[in-house]
């Protein structure tokens, strides 16, 4: 696979579900199973010795105390390339990943507007957010610097809802565990709004009809 040749969504999915990595808004995930934060530090530091000079701007770790996650794209376009998927695979032959597909996730604000140019500039200021690097599943996408906040995006409206909620959130999951996601909000007294765009997303709501909604990679090549 070329390093540099920029993968389908659905290649990337087929290249690393294998290696116990999942695919989320453009980036792949999996976690490192550890019983104590020096374990999930010697964890990190395994996968960033494995990958070496390679792994600047494309790895990126979040240590905890039962876990190591690690973060793959190529973060000059906000994408995954061969070079990702190269990278994956070479840690994945470094350290044991324990993908605990449950619980990785990312989350996104969406804000619908009539005129997304005159309301997108506040929300970049007021969160300190820049624009997203290169095209991915985001509309006009603004993310956090640091990594740390969810993203936003905005959805073009055609006619003011007053009515409706106008502020909404993504929760993007791995593809296989969508289905349980889903289930378990209907449990909880929710109910679905629309699954027309199945599996990209399915629109849910609470008891009070607030939306938010499950999203995969799928369906969106």
């Amino acid at each position: 696979m070329d390093d540099d040749a920029t993968l389908t969504r659905q290649q990337v999915s087929d290249a690393v579900t294998a290696l116990g990595w999942r695919l989320i808004l453009g980036a792949i995930y999996t976690e490192v199973a550890a019983t104590s934060l020096q374990q999930a530090a010697e964890a990190a530091s395994a996968a960033v010795a494995a990958v070496g000079a390679d792994g600047q701007g494309h790895l990126t770790v979040d240590i905890r105390a039962d876990r190591t996650i690690l973060r793959i794209q190529s973060a000059d376009i906000g994408a995954v390339r061969g070079r990702d998927v190269r990278l994956a695979r070479v840690i994945s032959d470094a350290v044991t990943t324990t993908p605990a597909t449950a619980s990785l996730q990312g989350l996104e604000i969406a804000i619908d507007a009539l005129d997304i140019p005159a309301v997108r500039p506040f929300w970049k200021a007021i969160t300190g957010y820049v624009d997203e690097p290169g095209p991915s599943d985001l509309s006009d996408g603004l993310i956090d610097p640091a990594g740390r906040g969810p993203a936003i995006w905005f959805q073009q409206m055609d006619v003011p809802r007053p009515q409706r909620n106008r502020i909404h959130i993504d929760v993007d999951v791995p593809h296989d565990v969508a289905r349980d996601r889903i289930d378990a909000a209907l449990s909880a007294g929710g109910r679905i709004l629309s699954d027309d765009a199945a599996p990209a997303f399915w629109v849910l709501a609470d008891p009070e009809g607030n939306e938010a909604c499950i999203c995969t990679w799928q369906a969106r090549d």
